[in-house]
């Protein structure tokens, strides 16, 4: 038996029940999610204050650019694995915790260190195969890229449920990762697109609010490029850091808990009952004889006429 035909977000989805099912959960589960979310938020904030944007943002000769940034690859590398490693986390808390009880954020930490060494690697080639697949994309335009990058986005979305709830190597989990994706394609390609215009929308609508307390005036800051320069210095003031931590928080679990929809959706529509016909096409058609029932045959002792 599946275990997870318990599971909240494990059936067949349409786009209505998957955000129901997203914003169900989402509620449910939103003190330990808000909490890991918070934790990995604040790291990573600190981690990101290591890269000097400033210093960035005042060189405008591009080798020179390319020098310094050349100088920021192990910060920008360990804030990458902070990142892998808590949403490795995360994803095995969403998958787990509602089949398992005793399964906690504790136990989450520990159990999904098991996969983080596949998934890094997986998430090295798909990066790689990504840049290809987004290069070839720009040879058709701007859409040819932004469909490549859906595409990669997708599959991406599909890896760590794979992984973790089949609990397959990092071949098995590359290939089953491509199966799925490929199963209802264009309906995961569109619930993706329709997942990161969210997202955009509500981080662009918390990044004003937070903003306001600091420059007065989000839209002005956008608008007028002199004043842009001083958001740099906003982003490293504490007050800063812990409210982007908390509106960070409030929209990461979102992403592992749309990735589970995406995997339970493509699952449970492989395991449908399916009725298979008879190979004898006859045999399935339906006969007028059908209708009635069966006669007697002479010698049934309940037949009316047979005869003492």
């Amino acid at each position: 038996m599946n275990q997870f035909s318990n599971h909240p977000l494990y059936r067949r989805h349409n786009l209505d029940t998957a955000m129901n099912s997203l914003w169900a959960f989402y509620k449910k589960k939103f003190i330990p999610l808000f909490v890991m979310s918070l934790v990995m938020s604040l790291v990573l904030q600190y981690a990101s204050s290591l890269v000097n944007m400033k210093e960035l943002s005042t060189i405008s000769d591009p080798m020179v650019l390319l020098e310094k940034i050349k100088g920021f690859i192990i910060p920008i590398l360990i804030i990458s694995l902070i990142n892998l490693l808590f949403t490795n986390i995360l994803q095995y808390y969403v998958i787990f915790n509602p089949v398992e009880s005793e399964n906690t954020i504790l136990t989450s930490m520990i159990r999904s260190m098991k996969y983080f060494v596949p998934y890094l690697i997986i998430m090295v080639l798909l990066a790689f195969a990504g840049t290809i697949a987004i290069i070839l994309g720009i040879f058709v335009l701007i859409v040819g890229a932004f469909f490549a990058m859906l595409y990669v986005v997708t599959l991406y979305l599909f890896i760590l449920p794979v992984m973790m709830a089949e609990d397959t190597n990092i071949a098995s989990t590359i290939t089953r990762t491509i199966t799925l994706t490929h199963k209802n394609f264009w309906s995961n390609i569109g619930w993706v697109a329709i997942f990161i215009i969210i997202m955009l929308v509500i981080s662009v609508i918390f990044s004003g609010i937070i903003l306001l307390p600091f420059s007065g005036n989000f839209i002005k800051n956008i608008v007028n490029p002199d004043d842009a320069s001083k958001l740099v210095d906003v982003t490293t003031k504490p007050l800063f850091i812990i409210l982007s931590a908390i509106v960070s928080a409030l929209t990461l679990p979102l992403m592992p808990i749309f990735a589970c929809i995406l995997y339970f959706n493509g699952k449970a529509r492989e395991e449908q009952i399916q009725v298979i016909p008879s190979e004898d096409p006859a045999n399935n058609q339906l006969k007028v004889e059908d209708l009635y029932a069966k006669p007697y045959s002479e010698d049934h002792p309940d037949n009316p006429e047979k005869k003492d």
